[in-house]
């Protein structure tokens, strides 16, 4: 039976209300800002993706235990909020035990330990607001159960960049096995020292917004923020028809530079769905913009789908989400799919211009594009280090 997105609560650089969002994501604004207090190498403000909503306006986590008590999981209760009464809804009809939360990140509440081991080397002693549990990568989980009184499995995904791409085929797994009526899924991420510096050590950040596909392209911008789908087999509007996973098992960090791997991902989400490549209205890249990820991205896609099917990066809009990146840019495309894009209008690819005569050509989406119609299947991909591919496919109920 088909597996349906119900409902999608986000905040990301792009606002926190679907209107935000979906306004700023056509009208080619994006949300990716020189930040004054994080500089490059060269001392220049770093270019990243940070929410717009004032921390004092997420919702409080003091009802929460102390070890579950960080700033990613108040981006998960301010995405949660967006579709509360839905997820009550589904917990009435089919009971707490039968709703499961399987969610992706990378970073958990590793901004909590930085600000704590700070205060340990000045004082000598950790603030008193500290748990090392703030750090574990299952607290969004644990917190979002025990926020809803959940009884269902509950877990996460932490395999970077693939995280709630892997989260929420997890939870289509959950409800196909019978284990579950409905899964809240997806991934929350927030910025901290840890990744930005991480990959200015891989020499992988650009201090300007990212430049995906370009000659000039230079690495990636980090980026913040959360989406959670309520998935179920209540019919709706969007549906995950497909995914498809696999692993390079080639390097640490670096992809497989022939596409093996995310040729594999994409024809099993193909498969999943019993759909063609021609029947793709377009796709949602990984998109970086580091010269080995683009590569083989590119090489992989123009190999099933030649250049026919509409392509854009939306990380230029949002920065790389890490272990969210998943779940924030399916949810970009699900809101695509949706009524209220009665045009069709695509997510436009924002770069210089400047085409890499050594990538093969794919048709790259301008500001603008329209179908005349909302898509009605959408391919969107997530690539992460150690070679964990996901893809996932999405498919309009209409189609």
């Amino acid at each position: 039976m088909t597996l349906f997105l119900n409902a999608l609560g986000m905040i990301c650089p792009l606002g926190h209300t679907h209107d935000d969002i979906r306004g700023r994501l056509f009208d080619a604004r994006s949300g990716v800002l020189p930040d004054p207090t994080r500089c490059a190498a060269d001392g220049a403000p770093l270019a990243l993706g940070a929410v717009t909503l004032d921390d004092a306006a997420l919702p409080c986590d003091a009802a929460l235990p102390l070890r579950d008590r960080s700033r990613n999981n108040r981006l998960a209760l301010q995405a949660l909020s967006q579709i509360r009464d839905q997820v009550d809804a589904a917990m009435t009809r089919f009971g707490a035990h039968r709703i499961g939360i399987v969610l992706g990140t990378s970073t958990s509440g590793i901004a909590e330990g930085e600000a704590a081991f700070r205060k340990r080397q000045h004082s000598g002693a950790f603030p008193e607001g500290f748990h090392y549990g703030q750090q574990e990568l299952g607290s969004p989980a644990a917190a979002l159960a025990a926020t809803l009184g959940v009884m269902g499995p509950a877990h996460v995904h932490s395999s970077a960049c693939s995280s709630s791409g892997k989260a929420m085929a997890a939870a289509a797994r959950l409800i196909n096995m019978g284990l579950c009526d409905a899964v809240l899924c997806g991934g929350v991420d927030t910025l901290c020292d840890f990744t930005i510096a991480g990959f200015t050590a891989l020499e992988s950040v650009s201090a300007a917004r990212c430049n995906p596909l370009s000659q000039n392209r230079c690495g990636i911008n980090i980026g913040e923020g959360a989406a959670l789908f309520l998935m179920s087999r209540e019919p709706a509007t969007v549906a995950l028809a497909g995914w498809g996973e696999s692993s390079d098992a080639h390097h640490i960090s670096a992809p497989d530079p022939s596409g093996g791997g995310a040729l594999r991902a994409m024809r099993g989400a193909l498969a999943r769905a019993g759909l063609s490549p021609d029947q793709i209205d377009y796709i949602n890249l990984h998109g970086t913009a580091t010269p080995q990820n683009d590569a083989m991205e590119s090489k992989a896609v123009h190999a099933l789908f030649g250049a026919a099917v509409p392509v854009s990066s939306t990380k230029p809009f949002t920065g790389h989400t890490l272990g969210a990146a998943s779940a924030i840019e399916a949810g970009l495309c699900w809101l695509a799919m949706q009524d209220a894009n009665g045009d069709g209008l695509l997510p436009p690819h924002l770069w210089d211009g400047v085409a890499d005569p050594a990538l093969p050509v794919l048709d790259i989406v301008a500001p603008g594009r329209a179908l005349g119609h909302p898509p009605r299947a959408i391919l969107s991909n997530s690539f992460a280090f150690g070679g964990s591919n996901v893809s996932l496919l999405l498919t309009r109920q209409d189609r």
